[in-house]
């Protein structure tokens, strides 16, 4: 759809070929717009030429992109890159990385990109690259929102531009129903474009029963990309600037774009008028009102922009009274084209080359934030976009369908009119962190994080990387729980609430896991939890506090490790009655046990649970031997063996 990006029209221009074309005459075509003939003329030129100058090149070029043939357009371009390398200017390394996507050579356009970024040295620019990059790389992951289908209205000419006009469809087209048509736009040879009125079926978005629109007004020149009013009685439409029957040319032959506001009476325009800002100088075009009528948003390559076409707006009083235009700035205009805005329920839809996308125009949404300002623009990815142009996009005010147009491949067509029907947003969250060895403090590579709803059912799972970091995407407005594991550790869970806030991210959430052999001590082949002494009161075996803190231990490696089968050992020092000791110590055992059991501990894990006195002291302070009371307690212990893991 480049014919309209800049919006401008030259009047035909035509030259008799001789066999071998003169370069004169091919620029000349360039100069006048004449793309389609021009291409084939500079074709000519360089399969004969050896050393074509730059500009020729860039001619050639731009030819074949004006005319969205990239593939051809793309030969050239490479052609400058190497003669030029890194010192392509900015619009023409934005060209070059279109073509590349234009043919869906991405890899290579994403190296171009980089390339560019790099060589402006704007951190700025690059941060905007990355962000939209990895919006679009998830879209492309996720189930489309989109449903689109190629109507039947569509001509082999160009058909674009689909509006609400009340319960019917207005819509721009070259089709060839004027009395104008021996009359060719030079830029693509099809015939100029007009305003249709058609009829829409609601039951599968379909148009039919096309008529001229409005025809006491269209000329033999452009009229296209129309706006209204609620109320179906107010119309701002672009076309050409004509004066006195004529298009207004200027130096270089070019006759720009202007908007035009009139009423609709019985199907006929009355008081046409153009706008203040309207310009012979430069184009403005593409108008779009707000629901409400305070809000004219419209596109113009005047002077003061941010790139080849911007967009802008102008804000009505009650009165009619138009503000002064505002651009709307570097979040949404860049260095390229900014056409085709629309604006519906708080959010701005347009098309743009400039920002991230798929190719050539793609369709971005950006809302309107409290403070007035736009948010960043969000790619609407396939299948609204596409690897050529797509633009024009319009939704109901349910958000449940619309229109949008492209010259993709496989359409009837140079541009047709695409309908869709829009699913409701699946709202998702990421949640994000890293997992650590708990010793350590290490990072942990490969430890598996899980999300499971309250029904235990999965919703999510990945992996950690090389530096122990993950994110998973999890529903909106859900408790999730988290598990994080991994061979021979222990795990860890954590739960989180997300919010209802789509695309957000909740961070750190972080994992600490027990690596099993810091859970364990190892002996002549006997492995046993790692746990100091457990203490009772004197001649007691009830639980204490201190007895719980160790005891935790066990439950913790029993519940980490739910294979883990165990034996419990209790045994005293040597001093008292040795009838005494033995019944005391398996008291105890038997008390540790049963707290265990207590936390939730299958008791068929634990095999036995037996005290043995005295019979087994670990060093020398057996009956009768002085000793200290450290060397005693040494003997005073409960051992939870590991007989199964």
């Amino acid at each position: 759809m480049k014919k309209l990006y800049i919006l401008s029209l030259v009047l035909s221009i035509t030259f008799s070929f001789a066999q071998k074309t003169n370069l004169k005459k091919a620029d000349a075509l360039f100069r006048n717009f004449a793309y389609a003939d021009a291409s084939k003329a500079y074709e000519e030129i360089l399969q004969n030429s050896k050393n074509p100058s730059a500009q020729t090149l860039k001619n050639a070029a731009d030819s074949y992109y004006f005319i969205s043939d990239e593939r051809n357009a793309l030969k050239w371009y490479k052609k400058l890159y190497e003669a030029q390398g890194n010192n392509l200017t900015d619009i023409y390394y934005l060209r070059y990385i279109q073509s590349l996507k234009g043919v869906m050579d991405y890899d290579d356009a994403d190296k171009m990109t980089k390339e560019y970024l790099t060589k402006k040295g704007d951190q700025k620019e690059v941060n905007r690259y990355l962000a939209q990059k990895k919006l679009l790389d998830s879209l492309s992951k996720a189930k489309p929102l989109y449903t689109i289908k190629n109507l039947d209205i569509n001509t082999s000419k160009s058909d674009f531009g689909a509006t609400f006009f009340q319960d019917r469809i207005v819509f721009t087209s070259a089709r060839d129903t004027t009395k104008f048509s021996e009359k060719l736009y030079t830029w693509n040879n099809q015939p100029f474009l007009n305003l249709y009125l058609s009829e829409r079926n609601p039951a599968d978005g379909s148009l039919f029963n096309e008529t001229l629109f409005l025809p006491n007004v269209m000329t033999k020149y452009h009229e296209a990309t129309a706006s209204f009013d609620a109320s179906g009685k107010t119309i701002y439409y672009s076309t050409n600037i004509v004066k006195k029957n004529k298009l207004v040319i200027d130096e270089s032959k070019t006759n720009n774009f202007q908007i035009v506001k009139g009423s609709i009476v019985n199907n006929k325009l009355e008081n046409p008028e153009k706008l203040f800002f309207d310009n012979d100088d430069y184009s403005v075009g593409h108008p779009s009102l707000s629901e409400d009528g305070k809000w004219l948003f419209f596109a113009s390559d005047m002077t003061g922009g941010i790139g080849e076409t911007d967009l802008y707006y102008v804000k009505i009083a009650d009165d009619g009274t138009m503000s002064s235009p505002v651009n709307l700035g570097p979040k949404i205009n860049t260095l390229g084209n900014e056409v085709f805005p629309y604006f519906r329920n708080g959010k701005l839809y347009f098309s743009s080359d400039g920002h991230y996308g798929l190719g050539d125009l793609d369709v971005y949404e950006s809302k309107l934030l409290p403070d007035g300002t736009f948010s960043d623009p969000v790619n609407l990815g396939a299948p609204i976009n596409s690897n050529k142009d797509d633009f024009t996009f319009i939704i109901d005010s349910a958000e449940t369908y619309g229109y949008v147009s492209s010259n993709r491949a496989g359409g009837k067509g140079d541009d047709d009119i695409y309908s869709f029907v829009k699913g409701k947003p699946v709202c998702n969250q990421s949640i994000s962190g890293m997992a650590i060895d708990k010793k350590t403090r290490l990072p942990l590579t490969d430890v598996s994080i899980m999300a499971y709803n309250s029904y235990t059912e999965i919703l999510g799972e990945t992996k950690t990387n090389f530096e122990g970091k993950y994110a998973i995407e999890v529903p909106c407005g859900k408790t999730v729980k988290m598990i994080a594991a991994k061979p021979n550790y222990a795990s860890d869970e954590k739960t989180v609430e997300t919010t209802k806030e789509n695309g957000g991210e909740i961070k750190d959430v972080n994992f600490e896991l027990s690596n099993y052999d810091d859970l364990v001590v190892k002996s002549k082949g006997v492995e046993k939890v790692d746990v100091k002494p457990i203490y009772f009161d004197y001649d007691k075996h009830d639980i204490t506090p201190l007895a719980v803190e160790e005891l935790t231990k066990v439950v913790f490696i029993m519940q980490k490790f739910p294979n883990i089968k165990i034996k419990i050992e209790s045994h005293t020092d040597s001093r008292g009655k040795d009838s005494y000791n033995l019944k005391l110590s398996d008291n105890r055992a038997k008390s540790t046990r049963d707290y265990i059991v207590s936390q939730g501990i299958d008791a068929s894990r634990i095999e036995s649970a037996k005290g043995y006195g005295e019979s087994r002291l670990i060093n020398k302070c057996k009956n009768g031997v002085k000793c200290t009371e450290e060397e005693h307690l040494l003997n005073r212990r409960s051992d939870f063996i590991i007989i199964q893991k």
